[in-house]
């Protein structure tokens, strides 16, 4: 006999060779109907895998993240099989779950693949869906494994398993297809109800631009054929929200082939929107005691040595910038935390003068393969609102939370009320990735948790997820359309402050290291902003929109007032512009409402005549004729109702 524990505490004496679907069955049939996968001993395995050893079972249905892994990485082995039967000779590379459905990468050889072909795949592979075929795992000896290969001509599949200790290789057998795998399936392919194939994109072999281009297959599926559509609608509303769309038809950014990829260019609405943001961060920052610091744009290559930035990302850097001089080298700036290590060496300070909060909208430069970047989510110079603060171990709990308050302020401010923290620590199995002594770790991750449940938040603990100098707290945001994004960092560093020999003078007289805290509540301005105009699909909160209102005259001969009216509103610091082209007052209302301006404000005769204005809502509401006094009371009773003071 052997023990099984289960999540709850609860443990199951169970014959040796059980299975975790035997398991469920002694739960409930109910149960047992929906278990697609399970983990044991924190490996992912089959319902079907006997357990052999006492351990900790977790049983997963569709409704969870990893039933829902195993169910997209099943897909993937179903995607493969229907590409083999379609495109005979094709040689199969990778084809992992992925956070919404799976992909393949494939060498096509001489087949093409282009959308019209997406219909013929999703048949075949509902054809083999329905033929209920069980996954079942395999162990393979390394040479045996790849003479399969090589009789393939897959140098591909060899290349992985050249790579692999022989005595850990599995292959999965479900139907008359068989691929090299790690394990982790649903029971069998009938599961699979609704198939769907999303798109094809390039991708390098191994993300390496060196190797061969692959095509690279997205798919979806679902155990129903419901959620297939309610997904198709959810990708339908996100191309309507897409920012690079938004950002296009509300004229705040563009890209210039001749300025380089990656480099968006900021046009004047979208500048004012940008300075916006600065101003109502800086606000608070100024409340919270921060210092504006500003640093240049490169840094001498041994800066971002002594940091340790050169060694984890110098080869996927921008290369180095050399002067006349010999052997004299800088760097595009990737990070500000160097610099203002460097602005707190140049003065000495005693315990007294701690906190120091050094604040910066601060430019920094990272190279991006051309595949990787996306609109503004994912570029090659960016604007991080980064502020370092350098305190004493006995204030950092209390410094912690003030940042926490002012991250939760930034995302209520612009409405973002759904999410939840992640406290970001380390892989203990690969201390390779990280620098610094192992107790200074402990301390700051024992930091973080502290002051998270101390300020009451939703958090779960991520390991693996910290940055290779210190532990750090996400605040992982839903959006309208329930995707999630992590906006607002914090991070506690004791690794830094060594690098740098960073000292302060303490009550004893004696030096001792401070510990710094790197804190960014947008993030990016460029991914925040991307971000936002999704979440929102482009209509703003009133105080950040670009233009609040646009006032639209009936004919020529009400321009005068018209221009009267725009002068009163700029006295009561409302953003507004005046749409005076020869056209219908119909038309101007449409193409004011693409634009998502959230006032048009309509005047003709009645309204010059009484000194008002006719007020209509983006969206439709109707106000009807009011006065530029009541007009400028309502901008100001919403403004006031979403952004509140710090």
């Amino acid at each position: 006999m052997i023990e099984i524990t289960l999540p709850d505490g609860a443990i199951k004496k169970v014959s040796e060779g059980t299975t975790p679907m035997e398991i469920a069955k002694s739960i409930s049939e109910g149960l047992a109907r929906n278990v697609i996968a399970a983990k044991f001993n924190d490996t992912v395995v089959e319902t079907v895998t006997p357990l052999s050893q006492d351990g900790t079972l977790t049983l997963y249905t569709w409704n969870n993240t990893e039933g829902k892994h195993a169910f997209w990485h099943s897909s993937s082995h179903v995607l493969a099989q229907a590409l083999e039967e379609l495109y005979p000779g094709i040689k199969l590379t990778i084809g992992p779950a992925i956070e919404n459905g799976f992909y393949y990468d494939v060498d096509f050889g001489d087949h093409t693949i282009s959308e019209k072909d997406f219909p013929n795949i999703e048949k075949k592979a509902l054809e083999i869906a329905r033929g209920k075929h069980d996954y079942k795992m395999r162990s393979v000896s390394k040479s045996d494994a790849l003479s399969y290969y090589k009789s393939q001509d897959n140098q591909y599949k060899v290349e992985l398993i050249e790579n692999l200790e022989d005595g850990t290789i599995t292959f999965c057998d479900h139907s008359s297809f068989t691929d090299l795998c790690r394990g982790g399936h649903i029971p069998n392919t009938g599961i699979i109800k609704a198939f769907k194939i999303l798109s094809v994109a390039g991708a390098y072999w191994r993300g390496d631009e060196n190797n061969k281009q692959l095509t690279r297959v997205y798919g979806i599926s679902f155990p129903k054929q419901k959620e297939l559509t309610e997904y198709l609608e959810l990708l339908e509303e996100a191309k309507k929200r897409d920012h690079r769309k938004l950002g296009k038809e509300l004229e705040l950014f563009t890209f210039s082939q001749k300025v380089g990829q990656g480099l968006p260019l900021w046009l004047p609405k979208g500048a004012a929107l940008r300075d916006r943001l600065e101003q109502f961060l800086k606000k608070a920052q100024k409340k919270a005691g921060y210092e504006m610091v500003v640093t240049p744009h490169i840094g001498q290559k041994e800066l971002y040595v002594t940091s340790g930035h050169y060694a984890k990302y110098g080869e996927d850097s921008f290369q180095p910038i050399h002067t006349p001089k010999d052997d004299e080298e800088f760097l595009l700036k990737p990070m500000n935390c160097p610099h203002h290590c460097e602005i707190y060496n140049s003065s000495p300070y005693s315990y007294k003068d701690l906190p120091k909060r050094y604040a910066e909208f601060g430019t920094v430069y990272r190279y991006e393969q051309s595949g990787e970047l996306h609109g503004l989510t994912r570029v090659r110079g960016f604007t991080q609102d980064d502020a370092h603060i350098f305190c004493t171990s006995d204030q950092l709990n209390e410094e912690f939370k003030n940042v926490i308050d002012l991250s939760l302020y930034v995302l209520n401010s612009l409405g973002f009320e759904n999410f939840t923290a992640q406290v970001s620590v380390r892989d203990l199995d690969k201390p390779e990735k990280y620098i610094g002594e192992p107790e200074n770790w402990e301390r700051a991750e024992q930091a973080i948790i502290n002051a998270a449940e101390e300020k009451g938040l939703d958090f779960v603990i991520e390991p693996g997820e910290a940055a290779f100098y210190g532990p750090k707290l996400d605040f992982m945001v839903k959006d309208a359309l329930g995707r999630q994004w992590q906006l607002g960092t914090i991070q506690v560093d004791y690794n830094l402050p060594e690098r740098f020999d960073l000292t302060y003078k303490g009550s004893d007289n004696e030096l001792h290291r401070p510990v710094m805290i790197h804190r960014a509540p947008f993030g990016s301005l460029e991914r925040f902003v991307a971000i936002l105009l999704e979440h929102t699909g482009g209509n703003f909160p009133l105080w950040l929109i670009p233009d609040q209102a646009i006032v639209l005259p009936v004919s020529e001969k009400h321009e005068k007032y018209a221009q009267k009216v725009l002068n009163s509103l700029e006295n009561h610091e409302i953003r507004a512009l005046i749409d005076n082209r020869n056209e219908t007052v119909g038309k101007k209302i449409r193409e004011a409402e693409m634009k998502k301006i959230p006032f048009m404000l309509i005047v003709g005769e009645q309204e010059e005549a009484s000194e008002t204005i006719s007020v209509r809502r983006h969206g439709g509401e109707d106000f009807g004729a009011i006065s530029i006094r009541k007009f400028s009371d309502l901008v100001a009773t919403e403004i006031n109702s979403t952004l509140k003071s710090f």
